[in-house]
């Protein structure tokens, strides 16, 4: 009998959920809703933003049928004639080329300055990261004038060595920042101990301190990758020919004042978000522990 009594007092005690799982499950509609929306329009055929038209007399089911993200018909029109008659395969290969050399730019700098940052004690180290900190605290735009002055004095306007020094430049104090505090948590004794068997310093970054860091190379590797694949404001102020347009910045012809063709655009949308998605995928294991561990020691 009080073993009932308990049970149903616990019962009432405990906080009731569905409240929470309904605003969860609203916020995911609300999240989700602009996705489905561009993968509807993209799939639609047409080029228009409404998926279906509204006639002045509709009814309440057919205006809330015409916002649901959802097309009538289904349609690869939109993702042929984007590779078909749009140059968009070439803006796509130039995006893979500036975000590959990015990354692998990016990464081996920020991890030799790091690692240098985290095991070395040279004048001029704490002036040194203080400046890459306070490098992150102006606006990319701040910067845009001086880079394309330099960038076009040095004659690389309109090239992929030129825009993949500007992303590296933009992304290598972040990636700094994030090495140097994961190798703070890497004991030194492993690398002492090498020392002793007669290992070279190259030997030891290469064979034992980097392989330990995989979960924050991974982490670098993936934000210079991001920084060269969505970046519109340097590629639209450094490309001034067609043929040399990287995927954001050739996505905006799709809509401007003379035409809207929000079919291209959102199916264009659509095969840039993959390979970030599947980046996330391969890298997901290493982003957690790369992320948290990074901010363990500064």
């Amino acid at each position: 009998m009080s073993r009932n009594i308990r049970k149903k007092r616990r019962g009432n005690d405990e906080p009731r959920h569905w409240p929470l799982h309904l605003f969860l499950i609203l916020m995911l509609i609300v999240t989700c809703y602009p996705i489905l929306l561009v993968v509807t329009i993209a799939f639609s055929g047409g080029q228009s933003l409404a998926i279906t038209d509204i006639p002045d007399n509709a009814t309440l089911g057919e205006r809330v049928r015409a916002i649901t993200p959802w097309p009538e018909n289904w349609s690869l029109s939109n993702f042929r004639s984007l590779f078909g008659d749009q140059p968009f395969a070439r803006w796509l290969l130039n995006s893979v080329i500036v975000a590959s050399a990015t990354t692998v730019l990016g990464v081996f700098l920020a991890c030799t300055a790091a690692y240098s940052f985290s095991r070395f004690r040279f004048p001029g180290r704490r002036a040194g990261l203080m400046s890459f900190l306070v490098s992150q605290m102006f606006p990319g735009t701040l910067m845009l004038i001086p880079l394309f002055i330099i960038i076009q004095f040095l004659g690389l306007g309109s090239t992929y060595t030129g825009l993949v020094l500007l992303y590296c430049t933009t992304a290598i104090p972040f990636c700094v920042w994030n090495m140097k505090g994961y190798f703070d948590t890497i004991p030194k004794e492993l690398e002492e101990s090498a020392l002793i068997d007669g290992a070279s310093q190259a030997t030891i970054f290469f064979r034992i301190v980097l392989p330990l860091a995989k979960p924050a190379v991974a982490v670098t590797a993936l934000f210079s990758f991001m920084t060269g694949w969505n970046e519109f404001i340097l590629a639209a102020t450094l490309m001034n020919r067609e043929e040399m347009y990287t995927v954001p910045v050739g996505l905006r012809f799709f809509v401007s004042g003379f035409s809207q063709q929000w079919g291209y655009f959102a199916a264009g949308s659509i095969v840039a978000a993959i390979p970030i998605m599947v980046l996330f995928m391969v890298l997901q294991k290493f982003l957690v522990s790369g992320l948290t561990a990074g901010a363990v020691k500064g």
